[in-house]
This record gives structure tokens, C-alpha cells and sequence, in this order.
């Protein structure tokens, strides 16, 4: 169940173009991730995925973020916010395919291997994609067998058998309730390595 870049790649082919539905409207004015709208979501998105390049590159000595952030031209459209998202999985994809494989880097989950950080991308890409197209009145159709890599790899000790994959992940997410199923809120996910002892930042 081993997550990939081109899962990755499937995830944010199949989000982008979903998204591409709904260019023609007001992204400002739709709602995305939490107090965000639609375009400062897709902002967000694209930062957080350069950003977890930045980390597998740089690679600090300390537990922290690389000092930068990508932020979008404010004229953008959103056929151009989409064109971002685009690119920076892009980047985060060609940094997972080009450094070493047992590169190990920080994320406040834990010290993330290439697996890991390909399966944060990958959950960025489609919970934001997801809160992005609900506020759009966009429906997302993400391939279900990366959907099942994703929460194999990210949420282990989550028992989803006989759940619909994406609807799984939605749910892991706190995105949607699941009857009989205690709720999601304040989830968090595995970054780090499966056979690593569970992390704690107690």
C-alpha cells in the first residue's frame, strides 16, 4: 500500500480538473478551508506542497519549517490558482523522485519519509480540493485506489473496512460523519515511517 508521486500526480490530475468546472466563478466569494475562501485555499495549497519540497531539500537541523512562503499573484484568476496548485505538486513530485530514499525530514507529525510527505501531499491536495468544490458546487470523483493507499499509509489505526475509500478518507479528515463512527475533529495523521514507534511530541 506504499503511497507514491504518482499518486500524487493522479491526485492532483484528478482534483484540478474537477476544480476547472467552476473557473468562471467568483473563487473570492465561495468558501473553502475554514475562514478561507475558495482562492485562498487553492493560495494555501499550493504553499503547503512547495513547502514540504523546501523541507525534503533543505532539510533543517532544527524542528521547524523552511523560511519562506509562496503566495499567488493577487490578479490571478482561478484557471491561474489552479495553474499553481499544478505546479507546486509538480515541484513537490520532482523533489520525492529525485532525493535520496531514505531521506528523512521534519513535519510537526514527526520526521517524515519520501512515503510519508507523497501522502501528506496527497491528503492536502484532496481535503482542500474537497472543501474548495463544496463551496464551488463542484463534486469530486478521486481515483478510490489512491484513496486506499492514503489512509493505509497516513491513517493506520483507522478501521474503515467496508467504507467507500474516499468517503473513508473524508471522514478521517473530518470532513463527514460516518454512523456508528466517533467523530474526527482535532485528527492528525502519520507522517512518519510505520515500523517507527508512534510519535509523540510530549
Amino acid at each position: 500500500m506504499t503511497v507514491t508521486p504518482g499518486d500524487l500526480d493522479a491526485a492532483i490530475t484528478s482534483v484540478v480538473g474537477e476544480l476547472r468546472q467552476a473557473s468562471g466563478r467568483d473563487w473570492s466569494a465561495a468558501s473553502g478551508t475554514g475562514d478561507l475562501n475558495a482562492w485562498r485555499t487553492a493560495e494555501h495549497l499550493g504553499d503547503c506542497l512547495i513547502s514540504y519540497a523546501g523541507l525534503l531539500i533543505a532539510r533543517p537541523s532544527t524542528p521547524r519549517f523552511v523560511c519562506f512562503e509562496s503566495v499567488a499573484d493577487q490578479a490571478a484568476t482561478p484557471s491561474e490558482m489552479l495553474e499553481f496548485v499544478t505546479v507546486a505538486g509538480g515541484i513537490l513530485g520532482a523533489t520525492l523522485r529525485t532525493v535520496a530514499p531514505d531521506v528523512r525530514a521534519y513535519h510537526p507529525s514527526g520526521r517524515a519519509d519520501l512515503e510519508g510527505f507523497a501522502g501528506m501531499g496527497c491528503v492536502e491536495v484532496l481535503v482542500h480540493g474537497e472543501d474548495m468544490a463544496r463551496g464551488l458546487q463542484v463534486t469530486l470523483d478521486p481515483p478510490r485506489d489512491v484513496c486506499s493507499r492514503v489512509l493505509a499509509r497516513m491513517f493506520p489505526d483507522v478501521d474503515v473496512t467496508g467504507v467507500d475509500p474516499w468517503t473513508a478518507l473524508l471522514w478521517a479528515t473530518d470532513r463527514t460523519e460516518l454512523r456508528g463512527r466517533p467523530s474526527r475533529a482535532g485528527w492528525q495523521w502519520r507522517g512518519t515511517p510505520l515500523d517507527d514507534p508512534p510519535f509523540s511530541e510530549a
